[in-house]
């Protein structure tokens, strides 16, 4: 691909220097449709990133974009705040209907503020004021956000110095596979319990990801999941799982804990919520912990209306025929699982590790150096790309869920080209 050099000026002298994305991307992009965004020159991109995973439905998703335009034409409620409105009363029928009955989850449903670290705050904060107590554990490599409270749960050291302050009241315990089946699961934090000198407080609960999207794509096993959930409850902790990016059928079923069995006292939801890349977050919890008293928590983003409209309408197209879109999503998953073995083969001493579940993948590379030239070559190809890892020495695949086939495969074809000319 021949590509002009943008006009950058403007990003590079006004906008701060904590900008990341534009960096590994060196384009101005103008439109987007489906699994495809375009610059300003009308190249072409794949897009294996989908907004970090919060869309799942595609860029300017059609369905979607009709009942958003249908809601702001007849002057529908944009902004509301925690005001009851036909838009949110439409979700919530929705999100009870088609989500929580079928699952038979009891959750009452709380919008905290737009993004995933305000679901996140929100989940600490409620599960503090129910035990009383201070403490959380969470887990080697979690990541669960950039506002204070989230990254004391986070394990990035680099994110974490940003903080400027100490952060406290989080314990990390070894994620699933971070010790290499070496000592039995939850050995340490067992220990840790039952030990008065152990410098461990109480813990109100413990937070999760199901799979640690910016940690490297570390998959959690169902069992070793079924395990935590068991020890949280036989020792008075709360289960809190982190489905920010990998709910909404990022991993297949809607919640990326189904699989395993477990129902988490607090889940946190955002990014594909709203089904259009819009600001939403939610924060469900079991009936009995709804101890807030009004506006113990709040925030003047809470009431996205516009968001719910979209919402509803993903929910009403994706997730209203039973499994269907858990089926394809798996299927979809598999294409890609196969692509990236063969992958893998080809590149035996060099890539270390293929790993995911549904369609979220990662790639590890020995050369922790390599991960990043993969992502930049294919950028040239035409191929959008991130990374992950403690060190960003994973490749890291997002695709849209309703991407076809036949992208899917142009896009793994690209990529395997890109490993191979960055060698």
């Amino acid at each position: 691909m021949t590509i002009t050099q943008p006009d950058l000026s403007v990003f590079q002298t006004l906008e701060s220097e904590v900008r990341s994305y534009c960096r590994g991307w060196p384009t101005v992009f103008d439109r987007a449709q489906g699994s495809h965004m375009y610059d300003e020159d009308g190249h072409d991109y794949l897009d294996f990133f989908a907004g970090a995973g919060s869309l799942n439905y595609g860029h300017n998703n059609p369905v979607l974009k009709r009942a958003l335009i249908d809601y702001l034409e007849r002057d529908g409620v944009t902004h509301g705040l925690d005001m009851s409105t036909t838009a949110k009363r439409a979700f919530l029928e929705s999100f009870q209907d088609l989500v929580l009955r079928p699952r038979d989850l009891p959750y009452k449903v709380m919008f905290p503020g737009p993004t995933g670290t305000n679901a996140v705050e929100s989940a600490l904060k409620l599960a503090r004021k129910v035990k009383g107590r201070e403490s959380i554990v969470s887990f080697t490599n979690a990541f669960h956000g950039m506002s204070l409270g989230s990254l004391a749960v986070t394990g990035n050291a680099f994110k974490r110095a940003g903080a400027g302050v100490p952060l406290v009241h989080g314990t990390p315990m070894p994620f699933d596979h971070y010790l290499d089946g070496r000592v039995p699961d939850f050995l340490w934090f067992e220990r840790l319990l039952e030990d008065q000198g152990s410098g461990l407080n109480q813990p109100a609960a413990v937070i999760v990801e199901t799979v640690q999207g910016e940690g490297g794509i570390n998959v959690a096993r169902p069992e070793w999941l079924h395990a935590l959930a068991e020890l949280c409850a036989r020792r008075d902790m709360l289960l809190i799982v982190d489905d920010i990016q990998m709910g909404c059928g990022r991993t297949g079923a809607f919640f990326s804990f189904e699989e395993s069995g477990i129902v988490p006292d607090i889940v946190t939801v955002s990014k594909s919520i709203s089904g259009y890349g819009m600001p939403m977050a939610l924060c469900l919890f079991k009936p009995e912990l709804d101890v807030w008293e009004p506006g113990e928590h709040n925030g003047t983003f809470r009431g996205n209306n516009p968001a719910f409209v979209t919402a509803s309408a993903a929910l009403e197209t994706y997730w209203s025929d039973g499994p269907a879109m858990e089926k394809q999503t798996l299927s979809r998953g598999q294409q890609v699982a196969e692509a990236l073995g063969a992958v893998q083969d080809e590149h035996r001493g060099e890539i270390k590790e293929v790993r995911g579940r549904g369609l979220v993948w990662g790639m590890e590379f020995h050369d922790k150096a390599r991960a990043g030239a993969v992502a930049r070559r294919a950028f040239e190809l035409g191929l959008l790309v991130e990374t992950s890892g403690p060190e960003s020495e994973v490749v890291k695949l997002l695709p849209a869920l309703t991407i076809t086939p036949d992208e899917l495969d142009e896009g793994l074809r690209t990529l395997a080209r890109a490993v191979r000319e960055t060698n």
